[in-house]
C-alpha cells in the first residue's frame, strides 16, 4: 500500500490532470470532460510508474508507445503532456480547441509533441496499437542479440466502451491474439456510458470473454480510482510473455463533479462554471483559479520526466555498446532507418525493365515489388488473404507470425479495414515501410485508415487489383466502379493506375520515394499490352504519350490503365482519317494536379477543348479536366457477370465507340 506523503502527492498529481482537463474543456466551450475525469487514475499510474518515456527526447527509438484510442478525451493526453513537461504549454492549454493551436479537438500525430497516432474515429487506435506492437516484435528480432535488448518496449492503447463496440477493434484483436503480440496492453476504461446514456440494451456482452476467445490475457481493476490496484495489474501483464493483455478498469465518466459523474451529459460537453467549481470543492482542490497548478506538483511530475531521461541515457549507452559488439547490425540498422534509399532504383536500369509482351500490371507490380524488397530490407507487408492474387508474396522473405516475427510477408486474414489501421501503427512505430493490399473494390472496408494515413502523411502502399470490369464473371460485387473517384477525392493521397510494366515500375518507384502522403497502386487482372511510349515520365502524373507531330491537335484523348492502349488505338485510326489527336496518359491525377501551370498547360492546351476521358470507372472528377465540351467514355453503372472482353464490349470500351465517340464531339 502506499502511504502517507507519496499518497497524498499520487492523488494530487491524479487531480491536477483532472482539473487542467476540465478547465480546458471550460474555456474552449467545447469537447469531452467526463473520460479524463474518470480515466485519469490509470493514465497517471501507467506514465509515472510503468511507461518508458522520455518528455526531453519524445521520438527516442525504445520508447514504449501510449495510444489514446477514445481520442475525444484528447485533453487528459495533453494535460499528461503538459504536465510531464512535453513543451505543451499552460497557454496552450488555455488555446484548446483554437484555431492554430497544438492541442486541437481529438490528438493529432505530427502536430503536437508526445501525440503517437492521430485518433478520434472509435477503435481506430486499438487498430494501430496492434501494428506499432508488430512493429516491435519485428524488430526486436531482427535486432536484438544476448544482453543486448535494443528493441524492447511495450505498446499501451486506452479506449472505452465505443471503441469497444466498433468493429475494428476485434478485427485487430482476434490478430493481436493469434500473433501472440505480449507487448501489447490495452486499457479499458468502462464507465457503461456513450453519448445516448447507459449501454443497456446495446452492449451487454461480456467483454473479458470476448477477448479472451481471441487470446488475451484479460484483468480486471473493479475500482478506477485505485492505482495500486492499476499497478499491479499492469505488472501482471507485463509478465505473461505468451499473450497481449487487456486490463478492464471500470471507472466513472464525470468522476468528482456532483452534478455529473456517472451521467451521459459530462460525455461530449463542458460541465458549466458552476460544476467545476463543485469539481473543485469536492476534490479538495487547493486553487480556485483556472489552470493553476502548484509548483509542488509541477515539481513532482519533474522528477518523473528525470526518470526517464536516465532510462534513454541508459539506452543510449547500450546501444553504442551493441554498435561497437555488432557492425553488420548498426549498417542494417541505418538502412531501416534510411528514408531514401528507394531514390537508388532510378539508377537500377532492372528494376525500369519489362518485356515487351501483354502482362496484368499486377504481375508486372510482383516483379518491382520483389526488386524493391531486396534493396529496402524493411519493406514490410501482405494482403488480406489475397497475396497470391494480388501477387504481393515477397519471395524468400519468410512469413511473420506467432513465434517467428523475422518474416516480412504479412497474412492479415480477411481483415481490411484492421489492417489498413496495422499499416498505419507499422509506419507510424518508425523503422519500416508497410504495404498492404487487396482487391480494389474492397478499398472500401479500407477507406477510413487510408484517411487517417492521409491525414497523418504516412507513407503507406495499398495494392489494390481487380482494377474494373475487368475481373469479368465475380459480376458487379467484385467490379470496382466507384473507387478510384473515392480514393482520388481524399486529400494528400496518390492513386497510380498504370498502363503497363514501364509506368507499374513508376508507380512504384513513387511509392517507395514517397515521404508524406499514402500511394495506391490500382492494377489490372487481365493482360494488358506493352504500350509504346510510356516511360518515366509517368512520375509527373500524366504526360504526352503520342502526339500530331507538326500540327495543332484537334482533340485529345486522355486514358489510364488499361484503357490507354484503347485510346492510343482509336487515335491511330483517327489520324489515318485525317484528324490531328493528342493521346495523353494520366496515371496519377493527383500527381499531375501538382505540376507547373506551364506543364500542365503543355500537355493539356486550354485551347483544344474536345477532349475525351476513357476509363473503365464513374466519370466523376473527370470533368475538371475534360471541360464543359468534351465527353466521357466511362461506366455508366455497376457492372455485370460476364467474360470481361465482352463486358468492355457491352459498356463501350472498344476502339469503335471511342471513335465514334470523338467523331460525335468533331462534329458540335
Amino acid at each position: 500500500m502506499r502511504k502517507g506523503k507519496s499518497m497524498d502527492m499520487e492523488k494530487r498529481a491524479v487531480n491536477a490532470i483532472r482539473i487542467l482537463a476540465a478547465d480546458a474543456v471550460q474555456k474552449a466551450n467545447s469537447g469531452h470532460p467526463g473520460m479524463p475525469l474518470g480515466a485519469a487514475p490509470m493514465a497517471y499510474e501507467l506514465w509515472a510508474r510503468h511507461m518508458s518515456h522520455n518528455p526531453a527526447n519524445p521520438r527516442w527509438a525504445n520508447r514504449d508507445r501510449f495510444v489514446l484510442s477514445a481520442g475525444h478525451g484528447s485533453a487528459l493526453l495533453y494535460s499528461l503532456l503538459h504536465l510531464f513537461g512535453y513543451g505543451l504549454t499552460k497557454e496552450d492549454l488555455m488555446q484548446f480547441r483554437q484555431m492554430d493551436s497544438p492541442a486541437p479537438g481529438h490528438p493529432e500525430y505530427g502536430h503536437t509533441a508526445g501525440v503517437e497516432a492521430t485518433t478520434g474515429p472509435l477503435g481506430a487506435g486499438m487498430g494501430m496499437a496492434v501494428g506499432m506492437a508488430m512493429a516491435e516484435a519485428h524488430l526486436a528480432e531482427i535486432f536484438n542479440r544476448p544482453d543486448f535488448p535494443v528493441v524492447d518496449h511495450y505498446t499501451y492503447v486506452l479506449g472505452g466502451d465505443g471503441c469497444m463496440m466498433e468493429g475494428i477493434s476485434s478485427e485487430a484483436f482476434s490478430l493481436a491474439g493469434t500473433l501472440g503480440l505480449d507487448k501489447l496492453i490495452v486499457f479499458y476504461d468502462s464507465n457503461q456510458i456513450t453519448i445516448e446514456g447507459s449501454t443497456g440494451g446495446v452492449f451487454d456482452e461480456n467483454v473479458e470473454m470476448r477477448m479472451q476467445a481471441f487470446g488475451f490475457q484479460t484483468l480486471t481493476v473493479e475500482d478506477g480510482n485505485d492505482p495500486a490496484a492499476i499497478g499491479a495489474a499492469i505488472r501482471a501483464a507485463k509478465a505473461d510473455r505468451t499473450r497481449p493483455s487487456f486490463i478492464t478498469v471500470k471507472t466513472k465518466i464525470g468522476y468528482g463533479c456532483p452534478a455529473k459523474e456517472g451521467k451521459a451529459s459530462s460525455h461530449g460537453e463542458p460541465l458549466g462554471a458552476e460544476n467545476v467549481t463543485a469539481l473543485r470543492q469536492s476534490l479538495g482542490w487547493e486553487s480556485g483559479e483556472a489552470f493553476d497548478v502548484p509548483e509542488d506538483i509541477y515539481a513532482h511530475y519533474r522528477s518523473l520526466a528525470e526518470r526517464g531521461a536516465k532510462e534513454e541515457e541508459v539506452w543510449n549507452q547500450m546501444f553504442a555498446r551493441y554498435c561497437e559488439a555488432y557492425p553488420q547490425l548498426k549498417e542494417l540498422w541505418d538502412r531501416y532507418h534510411d528514408r531514401t534509399a528507394a531514390k537508388k532504383l532510378w539508377e537500377d536500369e532492372e528494376f525500369w525493365s519489362c518485356e515487351d509482351k501483354p502482362q496484368a500490371t499486377r504481375t508486372l507490380s510482383h516483379k518491382m515489388l520483389n526488386r524493391i524488397a531486396d534493396l529496402l530490407p524493411n519493406l514490410i507487408g501482405g494482403s488480406a488473404d489475397l497475396g497470391s492474387s494480388n501477387k504481393t508474396i515477397m519471395n524468400g522473405a519468410g512469413d511473420f507470425g506467432r513465434g517467428s516475427y523475422a518474416g516480412r510477408n504479412l497474412h492479415f486474414g480477411i481483415r481490411e479495414l484492421a489492417m489498413a489501421a496495422i499499416a498505419n501503427g507499422l509506419a507510424l512505430h518508425g523503422g519500416l515501410r508497410p504495404y498492404v493490399a487487396t482487391f480494389f473494390v474492397f478499398s472500401d472496408y479500407m477507406k477510413p485508415m487510408a484517411r487517417l494515413a492521409a491525414l497523418m502523411n504516412l507513407p503507406v502502399v495499398y495494392v489494390l487489383t481487380h482494377d474494373s470490369i475487368g475481373v469479368g464473371e465475380d459480376g458487379p460485387t467484385h467490379e470496382p466502379v466507384e473507387q478510384l473517384a473515392m480514393l482520388r477525392s481524399l486529400p494528400n493521397f496518390h492513386v497510380f493506375r498504370p498502363a503497363d510494366g514501364r509506368e507499374t515500375a513508376a508507380a512504384w518507384y513513387y511509392a517507395a520515394n514517397s515521404e508524406t502522403a499514402p500511394v495506391a497502386l490500382v492494377l489490372t487482372r487481365q493482360n494488358v499490352p506493352s504500350v509504346p511510349g510510356t516511360s518515366r515520365e509517368a512520375l509527373r502524373g500524366g504526360y504526352v504519350l503520342k502526339d500530331c507531330v507538326g500540327r495543332t491537335p484537334e482533340l485529345i484523348l486522355m486514358a489510364t490503365g488499361s484503357e490507354l492502349s484503347l485510346a492510343v488505338e482509336a487515335a491511330s485510326q483517327m489520324e489515318a482519317k485525317g484528324t490531328a489527336v493528342r493521346v495523353v496518359s494520366m496515371p496519377c491525377l493527383e500527381v499531375f494536379a501538382q505540376q507547373t501551370k506551364e506543364y500542365q498547360e503543355s500537355v493539356l492546351p486550354k485551347a483544344v477543348r474536345r477532349r475525351i476521358a476513357v476509363e473503365a470507372a464513374s466519370d466523376f472528377g473527370w470533368w475538371k479536366y475534360v471541360g464543359l465540351d468534351g465527353a466521357c467514355v466511362t461506366m455508366p453503372g455497376f457492372g455485370a457477370s460476364a467474360p470481361a472482353g465482352e463486358l468492355f464490349e457491352k459498356y463501350g470500351f472498344s476502339v469503335e465507340n471511342v471513335v465514334r465517340t470523338a467523331e460525335e464531339l468533331l462534329k458540335v
